[in-house]
């Protein structure tokens, strides 16, 4: 058996006075799929930013292959457990503008984009090239999730959490959102 990609074990959260999960563990393998259900105010998102380091946690431990986010570099950690969120940021400029932008971060120095990659998942979801000239300021919530959804892939995350990327898509972009993800 393989070891996990990421385990999270003894996780506790607590906002305020209220604690909403304790003990919570999970355990991610390659090419595992999980997904996290319950009702509004559990903590799904609070979760899922603590797995990608972006909140402190409040009990227990979580490992990247083995070792903890303090063991890695914190960028290196990110864009490896790489998180979007229910509304992610956009930068101004246009679509490939906001595309290109994470790679002139440090922990991507000596890579480079696949642009014959990027034209086929835009094909895949239903947007032609003419889509990287948009307005990113001005995109529909739905396209603003594609365009971060896309920013993120096209860095070979090992770990992807996403928190409602499909909530602002119609039911055919789900669909083709759902596919592109499987594959």
């Amino acid at each position: 058996m393989t070891s996990p990609l990421l385990l999270a074990q003894g996780l506790r959260k607590q906002v305020g006075e209220r604690l909403l999960w304790q003990g919570l563990g999970l355990e991610l393998g390659p090419g595992e799929r999980l997904a996290l259900v319950g009702p509004a105010g559990c903590g799904k998102t609070l979760l899922l930013r603590q797995l990608a380091w972006l909140d402190p946690l409040d009990g227990g431990q979580v490992l990247l292959r083995g070792l903890p986010p303090q063991g890695w570099s914190l960028p290196r950690y990110r864009a490896q457990v790489a998180y979007l969120a229910q509304r992610p940021p956009v930068f101004s400029g246009t679509v490939a503008q906001n595309l290109a932008e994470p790679w002139t971060y440090r922990c991507h120095q000596g890579r480079s984009p696949d642009p014959e990659r990027l034209l086929a998942w835009l094909d895949q979801l239903g947007r032609g090239p003419s889509f990287l000239g948009q307005d990113a300021e001005r995109l529909s919530g739905g396209e603003t999730q594609l365009l971060a959804l896309l920013r993120l892939l096209q860095l070979d995350p090992v770990v992807l959490l996403l928190d409602e990327p499909s909530a602002s898509l119609d039911g055919a972009t789900t669909l083709k959102l759902e596919a592109l993800l499987l594959h």
